[in-house]
């Protein structure tokens, strides 16, 4: 593969009750009872062969709606500026997400799941299952995030959110 001619293709859309931007909650943390859809193309059904036997996905979208790029951002958890890569703000040179969804069921090409913070008709780059083989990291640095409070954290997370939390 010569990268010049470097390309990622969506193998799906991703649906959510999200249909604002600034009303999407910031990490699947916060998005708890929000359910989706991710309709995968039929190029790629095969692919999801024995995926329901995961509890968890990761997805893997892309940002479309990113307009702009810092190298450094104010994160919604603190009023400081953090260097981009040492946070997940969206807005990055490849706008590439990572959310850990539970997977509820598979229906032919469409997953449904929950806990999702993306915004409805987001194109989907991949899908990983989750596991806690070699997923599950214990004894872990958090960075600036653990300088946080919680309840801060969770207010600050839900953003604009309207929806159920609990």
């Amino acid at each position: 593969m010569e990268l010049e001619n470097f390309q990622l293709k969506p193998i799906g859309i991703i649906h959510s009750e999200h249909k604002v931007l600034d009303q999407i909650p910031a990490q699947p943390v916060f998005a708890k009872d929000c359910i989706g859809r991710v309709m995968i193309y039929r190029a790629y059904l095969d692919g999801l062969k024995d995926i329901e036997e995961f509890s968890h996905i990761y997805l893997l979208p892309f940002f479309h709606k990113v307009e702009s790029v810092n190298l450094t951002v104010k994160p919604y958890l603190q009023n400081a500026e953090k260097g981009l890569f040492a946070t997940r703000y969206p807005n990055r040179p490849n706008p590439i997400g990572l959310s850990i969804v539970e997977l509820i069921e598979r229906e032919d090409n469409i997953l449904h799941v929950k806990g999702i913070d993306i915004l409805d008709g987001t194109p989907l780059l991949d899908i990983k299952p989750y596991s806690a083989r070699f997923d599950k990291i214990e004894n872990t640095k958090n960075g600036w995030q653990d300088q946080v409070d919680e309840s801060k954290a969770n207010e600050l997370g839900l953003r604009n959110y309207k929806g159920k939390t609990e």
